[in-house]
């Protein structure tokens, strides 16, 4: 066995007559004092000391470092609106039918007529058929009574959609629904919504004017405290709105309004930039 080995076993075994046998440490001590058993310790326990106390100053130093640079730097949001007008319509029609419990089968066949009255009515008003879109027929149980919920009629419903560039004609066409009130079809607008196709397109050329927009802000900020605006560190952007005219009821989560033809869509970016 190597030299170094053993003095490193009789050094473990000595330690564990220390612990043991208290009465033997003194004249063990006195050996270990000797070998600089004692002294090598010291040194390495200082040497440790010494090192956290260098590592703990470089990691002090970093950080405000990183907060220093950190505070150089300065964030704004920048936004931007345009109005377009919508370019397709959605008009969704609805036709029903109250039945008593035990004329369902009726009801159904003045459904069918029903549905061929509502379609004669588009093609009239120069909507080609095959455009629309018809649900299949709806049930519902009304007058539920008695322990097992049984119904006194049935309310039988069907809708029709229709998507057009035509925005004036559906809009009229929505508004005189007379022609088929007059022929016994109990027909109503369930939803008439606009919507701007080219949302995504436009979205791009609004990003680059916020974008701007945010710059000039940060601009005018930093000239206050006699500093520019250097390069952008980074740039996050927001959600978009399509809003009413003059509407302020935005939301974080985005929002699209379909009730009106005319529409503003807005964008917003946050945008830090440092300081120079």
């Amino acid at each position: 066995m190597p030299l170094q080995d053993t003095k490193t076993i009789n050094l473990f075994y000595e330690k564990i007559v220390i612990f043991y046998y208290p009465p033997e440490s003194d004249k063990i001590e006195r050996k270990m004092k000797r070998e600089g058993y004692v002294k090598n310790h010291q040194i390495l326990l200082a040497l440790i000391i010494g090192l956290s106390i260098i590592i703990s100053a470089s990691i002090v130093s970093y950080t405000l470092y990183r907060i220093k640079g950190m505070d150089n730097t300065l964030s704004v949001t920048g936004s931007t609106r345009i109005r377009v007008n919508s370019d397709i319509v959605k008009w969704v029609g609805e036709f029903s039918r109250t039945v008593p419990v035990d004329s369902l089968k009726a009801g159904y066949q003045e459904m069918g007529k029903d549905l061929k009255v509502v379609l004669e009515f588009y093609k009239k008003n120069g909507i080609d058929p095959e455009d629309l879109i018809i649900s299949p027929v709806f049930l519902e149980q009304l007058g539920l009574y008695g322990d097992r919920q049984t119904p006194r009629e049935y309310l039988l419903r069907q809708t029709v959609e229709i998507q057009s560039s035509d925005l004036e004609k559906i809009g009229e066409l929505s508004k005189n629904l007379q022609g088929l009130i007059d022929s016994g079809v109990a027909f109503r607008t369930q939803s008439l919504e606009y919507y701007y196709s080219k949302l995504p397109e436009l979205r791009v050329n609004l990003l680059t004017e916020a974008m701007n927009d945010a710059k000039a802000r940060a601009e005018k900020i930093a000239q206050s405290s006699g500093q520019g605006v250097g390069s952008l560190r980074s740039a996050s952007m927001g959600v978009v709105q399509v809003l009413e005219p003059n509407s302020t009821e935005i939301s974080d989560y985005g929002s699209y309004d379909t009730s009106t033809i005319e529409k503003e869509v807005m964008v917003t970016v946050r945008a830090t930039f440092l300081l120079k």
